[in-house]
């Protein structure tokens, strides 16, 4: 292979201006280097005719900033999944799904060959009709049959009233005849409502028979496909492999099965970074830093916005680029990083029930995997006696502010009796990171976390969780604003989410990491709460102010 993708920087930096340790992919501060590679990849991008359409639709690219054999000082370019460019100035794919005589390019046709069938299948206007007509039967059925239960609930009452009254008016003899025909009239009722319940079982029966033939078709063709599917997705992961700064390479499912995870998602292995190192040590090029950014219009479930800098997603880009770093002098991973370690707890309010405390921006409220230090700890050790889990919700380790600790089982119960409830009332205040001209308003979005992604969230209709946040402007500043947000529910990230998405407010919290970009903090501070007292049930509300 040649360099001919090898773009050098306009002005060649000084040596002392070059990185020390190459990018932590996965969470970083793009370097001065890559922020003026990207500046020179977004001009170029302007004279991309064919590149319009990708950008219009949103994509994430990246730039690999390289030291080249030569010595001289460049970057390579690429963008994540595939697409067929005229333009050869992107770093290529592992492999090239879109080549004609590829074995994945005649699986597609097949997968195709069955979309088309099914979706024939699925417009027949026999399956419409068939439906129609079962529902329709069935709520017939469904009416006339309550109709008779009705009738011989009446039944049964008259029954009763008759034994009742006839008990004393009646002899012996006449009130066992009476009992035997009152016996009659209970199982001439009840067969009357089998007879009908299995007369409406057969007409709905055979609608469904006649249904399943069309719908059983579609089936079998559906499993069909997801098998070629699969067969499809694992052949072509066996195409891959990666090679990492000590020339050592690995085939892509067995990094996978390394990390303990399962198949690989689809487009695994087609993301910018990969790509772009995979190139560079192809080509005898060093890795210097890396950085990574979308580019063209914001998805709709995902928040992404133009020109902004994003890590490697954890889910695909994992398990490659962890193997595909090793031998690089790499960047600690500053989420290692216990930023509240040095900061102290705040005690709002304190007896023996329960406390308030004002939880510092960088300190976890519980253990997690890296670092134990948290809320939770701190509290265990302050108070070794108390019972019961002692948190009764969590404020991200990013955000600062009111936390409620229960110090006994009874006290946790009735606190978290409230916060499930929803009779805790809480208030937030933000610095959000641009000038927001709308005064107030309510934010409905559910959330669902981006499995391919973690701990990131999406926006999603079909499985999120219902989320709501209403939110009053304050103050606006030159570029800022300052907002209160009212949380309805409590979904993990949703004050975050619900201002940086586009169907939100679409603009992210000065600090937000995620989100947005990288500040001192998290400009988000949990100001006041409202709730009973778990043991005298008088209302209290406590009010910590912000440090920004």
């Amino acid at each position: 292979m040649t360099n001919t993708l090898f773009t050098p920087l306009l002005v060649q930096p000084k040596l002392e201006s070059l990185p020390a340790e190459f990018t932590y992919p996965f969470y970083y501060e793009p370097h001065p280097i890559c922020r003026e590679a990207v500046a020179q990849l977004q001009q170029e991008l302007t004279t991309m005719p064919d590149f319009n359409q990708a950008e219009a639709e949103g994509k994430m690219l990246g730039v690999l900033v390289v030291r080249a054999k030569s010595g001289e000082i460049g970057y390579l370019q690429a963008f994540s999944g595939q697409m067929a460019l005229k333009n050869t100035r992107f770093v290529p794919a592992l492999f090239d799904i879109n080549a004609k005589n590829s074995f994945f390019h005649s699986g597609q046709v097949e997968l195709n060959r069955l979309n088309h069938t099914i979706e024939a299948l699925n417009a027949n206007p026999n399956i419409k009709t068939l439906e129609r007509l079962q529902g329709k039967k069935q709520q017939e059925a469904d009416s006339e049959i309550e109709a008779i239960r009705q009738k011989n609930i009446q039944g049964r009452k008259v029954r009763k009233a008759k034994r009742t009254s006839c008990i004393t008016a009646y002899s012996a003899s006449d009130y066992q005849g009476l009992l035997t025909d009152l016996a009659k009239q209970s199982v001439t009722e009840k067969n009357e409502l089998k007879s009908l319940q299995a007369k409406w079982q057969g007409e709905i029966t055979s609608i469904g028979q006649k249904l399943s033939v069309l719908l059983d078709e579609i089936g079998a063709l559906k499993r069909k496909r997801k098998q070629l599917s699969l067969q499809l997705q694992h052949c072509l992961f066996k195409q891959y492999a990666f090679l990492n700064a000590k020339g050592e390479s690995k085939p892509l499912l067995s990094l996978f099965e390394q990390a303990g995870r399962e198949m690989p998602a689809a487009g695994t292995g087609d993301c910018a970074g990969p790509k772009l190192l995979q190139y560079a040590y192809l080509n005898k090029m060093v890795p210097l830093a890396m950085a990574e950014f979308w580019c063209g219009k914001s998805p709709k479930s995902e928040i992404r916005q133009h020109g902004q800098f994003y890590g490697a997603c954890q889910g695909k880009c994992k398990p490659i680029l962890s193997h595909m770093i090793e031998g690089l002098n790499v960047e600690p991973n500053p989420l290692l990083n216990n930023r509240g370690k040095d900061k102290q707890l705040e005690y709002v309010y304190q007896d023996d029930v329960m406390c308030v405390i004002n939880k510092p921006a960088g300190l976890l409220s519980v253990p997690g995997k890296e670092i134990e230090d948290s809320v939770y700890s701190r509290l265990a050790q302050q108070f070794p006696d108390a019972s019961g889990p002692l948190i009764v919700h969590r404020l991200d380790m990013s955000t600062s502010g009111l936390i409620v600790i229960a110090l006994n089982k009874r006290s946790h119960k009735k606190l978290q009796e409230q916060f499930i409830q929803r009779t805790v009332s809480k208030r937030y205040v933000a610095l959000l990171d641009g000038e927001l001209s709308l005064n107030e308003g309510l934010i409905d979005l559910p959330l669902r976390v981006d499995l391919e992604d973690r701990p990131r969230q999406l926006v999603c209709y079909e499985y999120g969780r219902a989320a709501q946040t209403k939110w009053q402007t304050v103050e606006r500043l030159q570029n800022q604003t300052r907002v209160h947000f009212y949380p309805i529910t409590g979904r993990t990230h949703q004050l975050r989410v619900h201002s940086a998405h586009i169907s939100g407010l679409g603009i992210p919290i000065i600090g937000d990491d995620l989100y947005g970009n990288t500040a001192d903090r998290l400009c988000l501070h949990a100001e006041t709460l409202t709730l009973n007292h778990p043991t005298t049930n008088a209302k209290m509300m406590f009010k910590s102010d912000a440090d920004f």
